[in-house]
């Protein structure tokens, strides 16, 4: 039997508008009446959509019958978000579709270069750029719109009931323009999603059903579309879980269980739905979609409430924010076990939120976003500068202290990204911590890289390796950079510490030294950059052979090295990136540093 849904269908299956807790109801009222008001001022209104391609390798046919099943597919999650969205009380958004005149989904097919066996889970970048001339043919400038591809690297044997794939599936994305890679196969259709019977093989997940296969496969779109719209991961809060999971969390493995009687399924959570509002592609509006948006937060306090933490400050920004979210990430996880919080500022700017659902016996990363009415958010990108770390200890007790640190270099980066030397110098005088104060000076006093180890002639035994110029230099991401990260936060920030030197590393990267044979062993840590939650491996070439190799590292740890250099004559640092591939792998080598007997 058929099985398909329609936004109708869709709610009278939802629990009830009652079902989001009061305060919820009442932060969306708060959060729409700005972002309406703003909208009505010179409006300027405009349709997007999400773009749709259909890839497969030059040995494949595309899958059967893509084009109908697709539409399902989308129209499905489509109403899912409008479901969602107006459940938390912001009325009919949801993404946008571009239908042809016979209502089936306009869908771009690309045929790749290669056979199949040259791709991989890695080959999003290539296959993206396999995708552009077709795009560009079509109009669409993937750079500025949201784009996802269905690529066909799934094996379905229908006889066996056996699935497999080695498909790209991951996304990133902001409110301007976002990638989401996602994978197509025959048997994915609304048509099984009801179905408990029969059996099939996955080669992840198991022995499941035919039903719940498409469950994973459907949420696995939804959650990575949410990437590529801009939504990170998180967990729903407590009082949010008792009706379902959080679709960017690991909810996306329960998308439309209740279809099988199988449990509550996927939902949005309410940061999800704040994040989303302005969206173009939920707003129905152009305005303000390529203004630079600025925002500062005053009298910034993160402080201990019993046994919560309570964030207050007042925020100003441009565009207007209209909300402000915060996750709680506490270490390991890869993030989407952060609990989230929200707030909507008044008419002053002055916010504040709290959360007592924190993990206890864990360091926990708070990250600060405020959300711009054209859609931007935090001021430009989707990272944040408002990040701190903190220590939750088994009685539920804080430490704070790395906090403290973080907020007393806040007001001299200011100043020293505004070239206010007078003032970063004064501040730098006014601190009270060593560390910070280390940091600061290494702002205000760059090393001049002018000579290579192995062109060393002083007598120091041990050495910065940044204060050492490279003989090459390449990253991912932006240009090489060093002491610092190319983002307004500027802070070498990872693993809950602030480092006094770093190499910048955004995976791909190499950064190359002469040593001459000059030096003995080469030892720091390295990690992520606070805030982007790639997952990396770091090596050490000697001479061409690997020296040091480490584990994947992902954003809550750093991992320390010490390496042997005797008798090198040049070394190479890397960055790689791993299966999720290369979005957010903001690499860092912290205080790499170079000894001598």
């Amino acid at each position: 039997m058929r099985y398909a849904i329609s936004l109708l269908l869709l709610m009278t299956s939802l629990p009830s508008y009652g079902d989001s807790p009061a305060e919820d109801r009442e932060t969306a009222a708060a959060a729409c009446r700005i972002l309406d008001n703003w909208h009505a001022d010179q409006p300027e209104p405009g349709e997007r959509h999400l773009h749709i391609i259909c890839w497969t390798p030059a040995d494949r046919e595309f899958p059967a019958n893509y084009r109908a099943r697709m539409t399902r597919i989308m129209r499905h999650i489509q109403d899912f978000y409008a479901g969602e969205m107006l459940r938390l009380g912001f009325g009919n958004r949801t993404i946008g579709l571009q239908l042809e005149d016979h209502q089936q989904l306009v869908i771009h097919e690309v045929r790749g270069v290669h056979n199949t066996d040259h791709y991989s889970g890695t080959s999003g970048p290539e296959i993206r750029k396999e995708c552009l001339p077709k795009l560009q043919a079509a109009g669409v400038d993937a750079d500025q719109e949201t784009i996802m591809i269905m690529c066909n690297l799934a094996t379905w044997d229908e006889q066996r009931l056996a699935f497999s794939h080695k498909s790209p599936y991951y996304a990133s994305g902001t409110f301007r323009n976002g990638t989401a890679w996602q994978l197509d196969s025959p048997e994915l259709d609304t048509t099984n999603l009801s179905l408990k019977q029969p059996l099939i093989r996955d080669e992840q997940y198991g022995r499941i059903s035919l039903g719940k296969h498409n469950s994973i496969f459907f949420g696995g779109i939804a959650h990575e579309l949410g990437h590529a719209l801009g939504l990170p991961h998180c967990d729903a809060r407590p009082d949010e879980s008792v009706r379902g999971k959080s679709l960017m969390g690991s909810g996306y493995q329960v998308y439309a269980d209740e279809v099988r009687g199988e449990g509550p399924g996927s939902i949005l959570t309410m940061v999800d739905a704040l994040r989303l509002a302005s969206h173009p592609q939920f707003s129905k509006s152009n305005k303000g979609i390529h203004v630079t948006a600025n925002v500062a937060i005053d009298d910034l306090s993160v402080e201990a409430d019993g046994k919560a933490i309570k964030v207050t400050g007042i925020v100003h920004g441009s565009p207007p924010v209209y909300a402000v979210v915060a996750y709680f990430d506490p270490e390991g996880g890869k993030d989407e076990d952060a609990t989230t919080a929200s707030a909507v500022p008044d008419a002053t700017g002055r916010f504040t939120l709290r959360t007592s659902a924190l993990t206890r016996g864990k360091k926990v990363e708070l990250r600060l976003f405020p959300l711009h009415a054209n859609g931007s958010t935090a001021g430009e990108t989707s990272h944040t500068t408002f990040r701190y770390v903190f220590g939750v200890a088994k009685d539920g007790t804080f430490d704070l202290s790395a906090v403290q640190m973080r907020q007393e270099l806040t007001n001299f980066i200011a100043a020293f990204r505004n070239n206010d030397q007078e003032k970063a110098r004064l501040l730098e005088g006014q601190m009270k911590s060593e560390k910070a104060s280390a940091v600061a000076r290494s702002f205000l006093n760059p090393k001049a890289v002018q000579e290579t180890p192995a062109a060393y002639k002083g007598r120091e035994k041990q050495m910065h390796l940044t204060h050492f110029k490279p003989t090459s230099a390449t990253v991912g991401w932006g240009e090489p950079i060093y002491d610092r990260v190319p983002e307004d936060a500027m802070l070498l920030d990872s693993g809950g510490q602030i480092f006094e030197t770093g190499i910048y590393s955004h995976a791909p990267s190499s950064h190359a030294y002469e040593l001459g044979k000059k030096w003995t062993t080469l030892s720091g840590s390295v990690g992520l950059a606070s805030g982007h939650n790639g997952a990396v491996q770091f090596e050490i070439k000697g001479d061409g052979k690997s020296l040091w190799k480490s584990p994947v590292v992902y954003s809550d740890k750093t991992v320390d090295f010490e390496v042997e250099v005797k008798g090198i004559q040049n070394i190479e640092l890397l960055t790689d990136p791993t299966e999720d591939g290369p979005g957010a792998d903001w690499g860092l080598w912290l205080e790499p540093a170079l000894k001598r007997r």
